[in-house]
């Protein structure tokens, strides 16, 4: 019998939370409701799903779906993320890939790291995953006498889906506190009109 645990698969045989349930049935529900989405979500599943504080109230769920099928998710994504906002009513909804870092290697080895899993590439994807809707255009860096630093990201509009900017700053931010490189950095997001 097909359930909603096909729609989650996680590392190691890890039970999934009740939250990463939800998300699964929601999935699940989409799948056998809605005939726009029945054959795109066939083959897709999540990896894991997180549901973030932003500031008071306003929620964030950030579900993370596997690296492989990424290309298969951003062909659907604005009716997914529309049709997942009405499910979990007032929270943003984003799509994040499942990136591993690697550590450098250590001196004399002859193994080399691909790029794509530098602490700096996985971060600088991350921030495109959050943006998706958009397109980024231009990145501007100012480092304060303190140390911190603030990001401008100037973004081009593709849809007319209006992007959470406050979300997405805050959970930019959250997102890459877990790295001692990333810990004093500030996100702004700036909508360039072309």
């Amino acid at each position: 019998m097909y359930t909603s645990r096909k729609k989650i698969h996680k590392d190691k045989d890890v039970e999934p939370t009740e939250f990463e349930e939800s998300v699964a049935q929601a999935f699940f529900d989409l799948e056998n409701s809605n005939q726009d989405l029945k054959s795109d979500l066939k083959d897709l599943y999540i990896n894991s799903a997180v549901q973030i504080d932003v500031s008071g109230s306003w929620k964030a769920v950030v579900i993370h779906v596997p690296y492989r099928l990424r290309k298969a998710f951003r062909k659907v994504h604005a009716k997914l993320v529309r049709e997942l906002e009405k499910k979990f009513s007032g929270k943003d909804v984003i799509l994040i890939a499942t990136r591993r870092i690697l550590r450098p290697p250590k001196k004399g080895s002859a193994v080399q790291r691909p790029r794509s899993r530098t602490l700096t590439a996985v971060h600088e994807a991350m921030l495109e995953d959050i943006v998706l809707p958009a397109e980024i255009v231009g990145k501007r860096t100012r480092y304060r006498i303190d140390g911190s630093k603030i990001m401008k990201v100037f973004l081009k509009a593709i849809s007319s889906r209006p992007f959470p900017q406050f979300t997405g700053s805050l959970l930019e931010r959250r997102l890459c506190l877990s790295t001692q490189l990333r810990r004093h950095r500030d996100v702004l997001f700036n909508f360039q009109v072309l």
